[in-house]
C-alpha cells in the first residue's frame, strides 16, 4: 500500500510566486518590454532598497550566493597559501567558495543548541595555529536557520588577530542582533536569494553587503572582469552578474519581506505549543536575537520513526544538512577540522529533522502539522 501523497511539504516555493503573482508578473513584463537584462536600472533600484532594508552603506548583486562569499573573499585578498575558518553544519557552498578563491577551509565545531559556530573554538585555532595549515586570513561565520551565529565573541576573538569576517546571512534575511540586522556588523555580509530562502528569487541570485563603500565598489568591479571603466580590466575579476528579472522580481519580494519573516514566527510559535508536553523539544533560541526561520528545526534522536509518521499524515520534511561537509565523498580525508574534530556537528547531521517552513502555509496547514507532531 502506497503512502498517501504529500499534502504539506516542507517547502513550497510556488506558493511564494503565487501570492505576490500580480506585482511579479508586472515587474516580469517591464522588464521584458524594456529590452535591457543585465546590471540595469532594476538591479541598480534593488541594490539600493536592499542597502536601505538592511542598514548598510552598499548593497552589490551577484549571480548566486556561493559567488557572493567568493567574491567577498577575492575582495579581502583572500587566495592560495591562505586558510578560511567556518563550520561543516552548513550548506556545502560555505566551503565550496573558499576553494574557489583557492584558500583552504578549516571546519570548527558548532554550539550543539544553536547550531553555529563555536567561538571557543574558533578562538583555540587563532590563538594556536594548527600546525601544517596555512595561515587564517579570513573566518566565515553561518547564521544557520535564520539565528544568528555568536557574533559579539566571534568578533572579538577575530580582531585580537585583525583576521577580517564575512558574515554569511544566505539564511538568515531579517534575522538581528539586538536592534540591528545581521549582516552589518562586520566587514561584509553575503546573502543568497535561492527560490527557498526567505528572500527568494524565481531562479538563483546573491548580494554583499558592505559599510565601507570603497569596498563595495572593488566587488562591483570585480563581479564584472574587474571593470570600473567599460571593457577595461583594472584587477582580475570574474562574471557574476544578476540579472534584471530576478532583481525586478526580489523588488516586489522585498516589499513583503517583514511581514512574511512574522508569518514564519508567528508559525514556530504555533509549532513551539504543539510540542509542550511531548518529548520533543522545539529549537532553542539565543537570547537578545530575532530568529527568523528560514527552517524549524528539531533535534530528534531516532529521526527515521518520526519523519515516517510525518510521511502517513501527508506532512514533508527535510534535513538540513543530513552530512557535514568534511564527511562528503569530495571532502572527506582532505579537510582540516578543528580540535575537537566536529564532534557535535556530526551528532547534528544524525539527528535534525526540518518542518514545514514558508509563510504562505495555512492556518489549517500548521494545524495539521502541529496535530500530527502530538500524535507522533
Amino acid at each position: 500500500m502506497s503512502a498517501p501523497p504529500i499534502t504539506v511539504p516542507q517547502a513550497n516555493p510556488g506558493a511564494g510566486y503565487r501570492a505576490l503573482k500580480t506585482g511579479i508578473d508586472a515587474a516580469v513584463a517591464r522588464v521584458l518590454e524594456s529590452g535591457w537584462y543585465v546590471l540595469g536600472q532594476e538591479v541598480r533600484a534593488f541594490e539600493a532598497e536592499f542597502a536601505t532594508w538592511l542598514g548598510c552603506t552598499a548593497a552589490i548583486g551577484c549571480g548566486n550566493g556561493t559567488d557572493a562569499l567568493a567574491l567577498a573573499l577575492r575582495a579581502l585578498g583572500v587566495g592560495p597559501g591562505m586558510s578560511v575558518v567556518t563550520v561543516s553544519h552548513t550548506a556545502v557552498a560555505t566551503v565550496a567558495a573558499i576553494e574557489m578563491v583557492g584558500a583552504i577551509p578549516l571546519l570548527v565545531d558548532i554550539e550543539p543548541e544553536y547550531y553555529t559556530m563555536d567561538p571557543i573554538e574558533l578562538a583555540a585555532v587563532l590563538d594556536r595555529p594548527l600546525a601544517g595549515v596555512p595561515p587564517i586570513r579570513a573566518v566565515i561565520p553561518v547564521h544557520l536557520y535564520g539565528q544568528p551565529a555568536a557574533l559579539d565573541p566571534i568578533i572579538a576573538a577575530c580582531r585580537r588577530h585583525g583576521v577580517p569576517i564575512v558574515e554569511d546571512c544566505a539564511q538568515a534575511h531579517g534575522a538581528t542582533i539586538g536592534d540591528r540586522k545581521v549582516g552589518t556588523f562586520t566587514e561584509i555580509a553575503t546573502f543568497s536569494f535561492y527560490p527557498t530562502k526567505n528572500l527568494g528569487a524565481l531562479g538563483d541570485g546573491g548580494m554583499l553587503a558592505t559599510q565601507n563603500a570603497d569596498l563595495g565598489a572593488s566587488i562591483a568591479a570585480l563581479r564584472q572582469y574587474g571593470w570600473r571603466t567599460h571593457y577595461i580590466s583594472d584587477a582580475v575579476g570574474v562574471n557574476s552578474r544578476l540579472d534584471e528579472l530576478q532583481a525586478a522580481i526580489l523588488r516586489v519580494k522585498l516589499q513583503h519581506l517583514d511581514e512574511q519573516n512574522a508569518r514564519r514566527r508567528q508559525i514556530a510559535a504555533a509549532y513551539d505549543a504543539a510540542l509542550s508536553g511531548t518529548s520533543l523539544v522545539p529549537p532553542a533560541r539565543r537570547e537578545g536575537v530575532g530568529h527568523m526561520f528560514h527552517l524549524y528545526v528539531l533535534r530528534v534522536p531516532d529521526r527515521a520513526s518520526l519523519q515516517a509518521r510525518l510521511r502517513a499524515a501527508g506532512i514533508g520534511t527535510g534535513i538540513h544538512y543530513p552530512a557535514p561537509v568534511h564527511l562528503q565523498p569530495a571532502y572527506r580525508e582532505r579537510i582540516v577540522t578543528g580540535p575537537s574534530g566536529c564532534r557535535a556537528t556530526e551528532l547534528a547531521a544524525r539527528q535534525v529533522l526540518s518542518l514545514p517552513m514558508y509563510p504562505e502555509l495555512s492556518d489549517e496547514q500548521v494545524t495539521r502539522v502541529c496535530e500530527a507532531l502530538r500524535q507522533a
